[in-house]
C-alpha cells in the first residue's frame, strides 16, 4: 500500500517536473530571435550590463515571473519606394523601386533592432522608406537624367552606400535594392529617346526593305530557274520528238530512196555513155572542121597583113611628098611676107611724117583761134563793163527813170509771169462774171506797179546802208565784168 502511494507520488512529481520544464523552456525558431529580459547577461560583442539576453537557433530556460521572453522576427521585409526627385538639371522625376531588408543575424544587429523595433515591427518598412527616400533625393540631385538612365547601377550603389550606416544603426541589413522605373512627367526621357528610336526605325525599315529586295531577288531567281528548267525540258522534248519524226520520215522514205538510188545509178551510167559520145563527136569535129578552118583563117590573116603593109608603105610615101610640098610653100610665104613687111615699113615712115606736119598745122590754127576768141571775150567784157558803168552813172543821177526803163523793157515778161499763174488752172469759178474776170486780169497787170514800188524801196534801203546797187560802192570801186545789178521783179 505504501509502495503504491510512493509510486503515485513519484509519478505526479515527474509529471509536475515535466510540466514545469515545458513552461520554463523556450526554443528560438530559425527565423526569429528570443529577447529575454529581467536579468543581467554578458554576451560577446555587447556592452556590459545590457539587461537582456538574445537567443537564436536554440532553446533556453526562462524563469516565469522573473524573466520575460519576446520574439524578434528575422524574416525578410520589403518596402516600395516612390520618391519624387529633382535632377542636377532641374528636371523633376519620380523614382520607383523596392528595398528588401531584414534584421542582421549578429547579436549587435539584433540588439539594435530590438531596442528600436521590438514593439513596433510593423512600422519597420515605413522607417526604412523614409531613410531611403531622403538619401535617394540627395543622390538624384547630384546626377543628370542621362547618368541615371545609362548607369542605374551607379545610382543603386550610391544609395546603398549612403544608407548603410543608418541601416546598421537600426540593426538592419539590405539584401536587395532595385530601381524599377524612372518616371518623367515632362517627357524629357522620351525626347532623348526619339532620335535613337527614329534611327532604329530607319534601320528597321532599311533592313526590311533589304530583306524584301533579297526575297524578291530570290523569288525572281527561283522563277528564272523554273523557267529555265521548263525551257530545257521543252527543248529536250522537242529534240526527242524531232528525232522520232526524223526516224519515222526515214522509215517512210526508205522505199522512195531505194527507188531513187536505183534510178540515180541508171542516170549515172547514161551520163557516162553520153559523155563518151560527146567526146567522140568532138574528136570528129576537130578532124573534119577545126583543122580546115584554121588553115583558111591562117591564109586570110596572112593576106590581110600583106595588104596592110602595102597600104602603110603607100601612106608613108604620100606623107613624105606632102611634107616636102608644105616646106616649099612655107619658104615661099616667108619670102613674100618679108617683102610685104619692108613695103609696110616704108609706107609707115611716110605716113608718120605727113601726120606730124598735119598736127603741127592744126595746132597753129587752134592757137590762133583761141587767141581770137580770147580777144573777143575781152572786148565783150570791156563793153559790158562800160555799159554797166554808164547804167550805174545814170542810176546814180536818176534812179526812178532807170528802174522805170528796166520795168518797161521787162513789162511783157512780167505780164506773162503774172498770167502763168492761171496756166495750170482747169476750172475757175468767177463770182462777179465778166467784172470778176476784168478785176482778175487788172490785178495781174498791176503787179508791175507793185514791182516798181518794191524796186524803189530796195534802192532807198541800199542808199541808207551806203551801197549803190549795180554801181560803184562808197569807196569808188566798180563791179567786175561778171557782176550783175539786182532788179526786183514782180
Amino acid at each position: 500500500m505504501v509502495v503504491g502511494v510512493v509510486a503515485g507520488v513519484a509519478v505526479v512529481a515527474v509529471l509536475a517536473l515535466i510540466g514545469l520544464f515545458k513552461l520554463m523552456w523556450r526554443v528560438a525558431e530559425p527565423n526569429e530571435a528570443l529577447v529575454i529580459s529581467g536579468s543581467k547577461h554578458r554576451m560577446e560583442g555587447l556592452e556590459e550590463g545590457m539587461g537582456f539576453r538574445i537567443v537564436t537557433g536554440r532553446g533556453t530556460l526562462v524563469l516565469p515571473g522573473v524573466q520575460v521572453v519576446r520574439k524578434l522576427s528575422l524574416d525578410l521585409n520589403e518596402t516600395e519606394l516612390q520618391v519624387d526627385c529633382v535632377t542636377h538639371q532641374g528636371i523633376p522625376l519620380k523614382v520607383r523601386g523596392v528595398v528588401i531588408f531584414k534584421v542582421g543575424d549578429d547579436f549587435v544587429s539584433i540588439a539594435n533592432a530590438a531596442r528600436r523595433f521590438l514593439d513596433q515591427q510593423k512600422l519597420m518598412s515605413e522607417r526604412v522608406h523614409n531613410v531611403f527616400a531622403g538619401h535617394l533625393r540627395s543622390i538624384v540631385g547630384g546626377l543628370t537624367v542621362e547618368d541615371m538612365i545609362r548607369d542605374r547601377e551607379k545610382l543603386t550603389g550610391q544609395t546603398r552606400a549612403a544608407c548603410g550606416t543608418e541601416m546598421e544603426k537600426l540593426g538592419l541589413i539590405v539584401d536587395s535594392l532595385q530601381i524599377h522605373e524612372i518616371e518623367d512627367p515632362t517627357g524629357y526621357i522620351q525626347n532623348l529617346a526619339m532620335p535613337h528610336a527614329a534611327a532604329v526605325q530607319r534601320d528597321a525599315r532599311i533592313a526590311q526593305a533589304e530583306a524584301n529586295r533579297l526575297a524578291t531577288e530570290a523569288e525572281q531567281q527561283s522563277f528564272a530557274r523554273m523557267a529555265e528548267a521548263t525551257r530545257d525540258s521543252e527543248i529536250l522534248q522537242a529534240g526527242y520528238q524531232a528525232e522520232r519524226d526524223k526516224a519515222a520520215a526515214k522509215a517512210r522514205q526508205a522505199g522512195p530512196l531505194a527507188e531513187a538510188g536505183a534510178r540515180q545509178e541508171v542516170v549515172v551510167q547514161e551520163t557516162r555513155v553520153a559523155e563518151l559520145e560527146a567526146h567522140r563527136r568532138e574528136q570528129q569535129l576537130q578532124a573534119d572542121v577545126r583543122k580546115p578552118a584554121d588553115a583558111r583563117a591562117y591564109e586570110t590573116r596572112t593576106l590581110a597583113e600583106a595588104e596592110r603593109d602595102a597600104r602603110i608603105s603607100a601612106a608613108q610615101a604620100k606623107a613624105k611628098e606632102t611634107e616636102l610640098a608644105a616646106a616649099a610653100e612655107a619658104t615661099r610665104v616667108k619670102t613674100a611676107a618679108g617683102a610685104e613687111a619692108e613695103a609696110t615699113k616704108t609706107r609707115g615712115q611716110a605716113s608718120a611724117a605727113a601726120t606730124r606736119a598735119t598736127g603741127e598745122a592744126e595746132a597753129a590754127a587752134a592757137q590762133a583761134k583761141g587767141l581770137a576768141q580770147a580777144e573777143a571775150v575781152r572786148a565783150h567784157g570791156l563793153a559790158e563793163a562800160e555799159a554797166i558803168k554808164a547804167r550805174a552813172a545814170a542810176l546814180a543821177e536818176n534812179q526812178e527813170a532807170v528802174v522805170a526803163q528796166q520795168l518797161a523793157e521787162k513789162w511783157p515778161e512780167i505780164v506773162q509771169a503774172g498770167a502763168s499763174a492761171f496756166g495750170n488752172v482747169d476750172n475757175m469759178v468767177l463770182l462777179n462774171g465778166a467784172d470778176g474776170m476784168a478785176e482778175l486780169f487788172a490785178k495781174a497787170l498791176t503787179m508791175g506797179g507793185t514791182g516798181l514800188g518794191l524796186a524803189r524801196q530796195l534802192l532807198a534801203s541800199m542808199n541808207a546802208n551806203g551801197q549803190n546797187p549795180g554801181g560803184p560802192s562808197l569807196n569808188g570801186s566798180a563791179p567786175g565784168p561778171s557782176q550783175k545789178v539786182p532788179v526786183q521783179d514782180a
